[in-house]
This record gives structure tokens, C-alpha cells and sequence, in this order.
């Protein structure tokens, strides 16, 4: 006789089962990344502004727009290389798992 091949219904649920649980975390960490992406743009919007206060206004002014509640004007890192204004900022996003387990997220961005 010949030997079937394919999944059983058990490995069936099995390999549905990891699907689900990665399609869980995936679609608690999407969110993240769009924040991260308005982030990035309020931060290039931002460093048009001439002095450190002016860029953290327009900072929040973007954030409030974009709904940003990771971080804010004050958590910027403003300097100047080559007479350009650069905002970079850098913070940790927690995705609760289960009980204790958390996913951690770093992001940093820097506008050009």
C-alpha cells in the first residue's frame, strides 16, 4: 500500500492554531509601525522650524493631527549639522502577550 501524505485534522489545527496566534501579534504590533511612520513625518515636518521651541510647536501640532501618544515635542533630541535642523527622537512601544510576556519594540527615527 501506498502512504498517504498531507495533514491530519490534528496537524491541521495545529498549523491553524500558530497561523492565529501569530496573526494575533501581528495585528497588535501594525498599529505601532503607522504610529511610527507619523512620527517619522511630524519629525520631518518639524525640522523646519529655526529654534527648539518652534520645533516642538510644530511637533504637536503635527502629533495631534496624526494622533501620536507615544511621544511629544519635549521628548525630542533637536540639533544642527550643516546649518540643517535634525529631530531625532527614540522610545519603546510594550505589546502585552499573555500574563507577564510582553513584546518590546524599540523605534528611533531622525529626520533628514
Amino acid at each position: 500500500m501506498k502512504q498517504q501524505r498531507g495533514f491530519s485534522v490534528i496537524g491541521f489545527l495545529f498549523f491553524g492554531g500558530i497561523l492565529a496566534c501569530i496573526g494575533v501579534l501581528v495585528a497588535q504590533a501594525f498599529p505601532t509601525v503607522l504610529e511610527y511612520q507619523a512620527a517619522l513625518k511630524a519629525a520631518n515636518k518639524a525640522s523646519a522650524g529655526n529654534t527648539v521651541p518652534e520645533v516642538r510647536r510644530i511637533f504637536d501640532n503635527a502629533a495631534t493631527i496624526d494622533d501620536i501618544r507615544s511621544i511629544t515635542g519635549n521628548d525630542l533630541v533637536v540639533t544642527k549639522e550643516n546649518d540643517k535642523v535634525i529631530v531625532s527622537f527614540a522610545y519603546n512601544r510594550e505589546i502585552p502577550v499573555a500574563g507577564p510576556v510582553f513584546i518590546v519594540i524599540k523605534y528611533a527615527g531622525r529626520s533628514r
